[in-house]
């Protein structure tokens, strides 16, 4: 009897082995590129004419272009954890730059792992060293990915595993400061192939700026290219889910660690031939935290209940339905004290800011960048813009609300214009109920700034940390979604 049973148990075990093989094996291959302070309008298909992004362009034509897709953060590892996790950063016990994720969380490549894939990252990891556990391979050495990141891409597509689905995070250093001597890819002249963002000052050191950050895009741009030639040659492109994003805002003043559109907002091109009609465009609000679901979905994987978000994988078939409501973002330490919060729907942006006192200038690559001094130096004459005086505006409003109709570049803040008093409370209402059920808190013990905000040198309380947003009520282990 014993025997039979041990036969019986032998039997399910091999043949529910046999069933994850079969679903992995019909699954897609997943290829998550994740560019390094990219901002959405700097790539061709989302209308820069002047960059040089021709294979991204065509990853947008042979695929789903997303036109409003939101990160939970515009700074560097929080963004990233946030996606990793599919969790606010306050819920990921790592809300601020360089803070490692904690053990007891699931990270959603471990998953798509478990299910059969064969999982590696290559380039930039600093999620933290319990996200190791996510990946069969980790390709992080700087000399052998190249400056920009991007030299192990087709290495790893020919050694994969030939029997298995594949995942590759592949985490590119460009447009990350500071510049490449000599990138790869197309060049751009400053004089004539830049776009100055109205938040910068049009000089010679601003243009010269641009045209370094776009090479650095044309670069990964190249790579992109290389990739797709690569699945082609070896007969998988079918069947090959592509999908393009970045983590923050350009590296510049008034983009990254911003929540407008500027630093929050991203650009997200999903190619698959096999699942997605080509030359579609969703405008369906979505934030980043619904990538994680959206993949395991399509993986045949079942989300783990710590993920927050919620797939979007409908979108894939139907880019016209509507999806959320509202999207939610934070800014937290980054090189320098903060506490924002931010919810957007399809027509408002609502910010509150706790530390009004001080100014917004970005990280310290941004804010020491020639395009940073150019605009201080302008600042002295007097001649700045709202837009280009915006980051360095001290104090700053205690609440900004926006009317992102009429005023896309959100340069008008209507908090106190009575005309918009009803869409301010409710704004209001939405974003202390998702702080209240998700478990974020203001810590009286911010972690200082770490640089002086005029000159860029370290201050005596540099590598000292304070309390993370969230720690207080324990929110890494809160899994409620908020509003939707």
């Amino acid at each position: 009897m014993k025997k039979q049973l041990a036969k019986i148990l032998l039997l399910i075990f091999v043949l529910a082995g046999s069933c994850v093989k079969t679903a992995a094996a019909q699954a897609p291959n997943i290829i998550f590129i994740i560019g390094d302070d990219i901002s959405w309008d700097d790539i061709g298909a989302y209308g820069n004419k002047k960059i040089k992004t021709p294979n991204l362009d065509k990853l947008a034509k042979d695929g789903l272009r997303f036109t409003n897709m939101y990160l939970t953060a515009s700074s560097c590892s929080p963004s990233r954890s946030s996606i990793l996790t599919g969790r606010y950063p306050h819920n990921t016990g790592a809300a601020e730059l360089h803070a490692p994720l904690p053990a007891h969380l699931k990270y959603f490549p471990e998953l798509l792992k478990q299910q059969g894939y064969f999982s590696a990252l290559v380039g930039k990891w600093h999620e933290g060293p319990n996200t190791r556990r996510a990946y069969d391979t980790l390709l992080v050495d700087r000399k052998a990915n190249g400056e920009g990141g991007e030299l192990q891409w087709n290495n790893l597509l020919k050694a994969r595993p030939k029997d298995k689905p594949f995942f590759f995070w592949l985490a590119p250093f460009d447009a990350h400061r500071p510049w490449s001597a000599k990138t790869d890819g197309s060049q751009h002249n400053p004089e004539s192939d830049v776009i100055v963002p109205p938040t910068l000052v049009d000089t010679k050191e601003t243009r010269q700026d641009l045209a370094f950050y776009y090479n650095e895009i044309s670069q990964l741009d190249r790579y992109v290219g290389e990739l797709r030639q690569e699945l082609e040659r070896q007969g998988i492109a079918e069947n090959t889910l592509i999908i393009f994003t970045a983590d923050n805002g350009r590296p510049f003043p008034g983009s990254k660690t911003r929540l407008y559109d500027a630093g929050v907002k991203t650009p997200f091109i999903v190619s698959w031939p096999a699942g997605i009609k080509g030359g579609q465009v969703c405008e369906s609000l979505i934030s980043s935290i619904d990538i994680a679901p959206t993949l395991l979905e399509l993986a045949g994987v079942k989300p783990a209940e710590t993920i927050q978000g919620t797939s979007f994988a409908a979108l894939f078939k139907s880019p016209e339905k509507a999806f959320r409501k509202y999207v939610f973002a934070e800014h937290n330490w980054h090189d320098y004290a903060a506490y924002e919060r931010s919810v957007r729907s399809k027509d408002f942006l609502y910010i509150i800011n706790k530390r009004p006192d001080w100014d917004n200038a970005g990280p310290i690559d941004a804010n020491q960048s020639p395009s940073a001094k150019a605009l201080k130096a302008t600042k002295a004459s007097g001649k700045l813009t709202v837009l280009q005086n915006d980051a360095l505006l001290k104090p700053r409003p205690a609440e900004e609300f926006f009317d992102n109709q009429k005023d896309p570049l959100q340069m008008k803040n209507e908090v106190t214009n009575k005309a918009y008093a009803a869409h301010v409370s409710e704004l209001r209402r939405i974003l202390k109920q998702w702080q209240d059920e998700t478990g974020d808190t203001e810590p009286a013990n911010l972690t200082p700034d770490w640089y002086d905000r005029e000159t860029g040198e370290p201050t005596a309380s540099k590598d000292k940390r304070g309390e993370m947003p969230g720690a207080a009520k324990k929110a890494d282990h809160i899994h409620l979604k908020g509003p939707f």
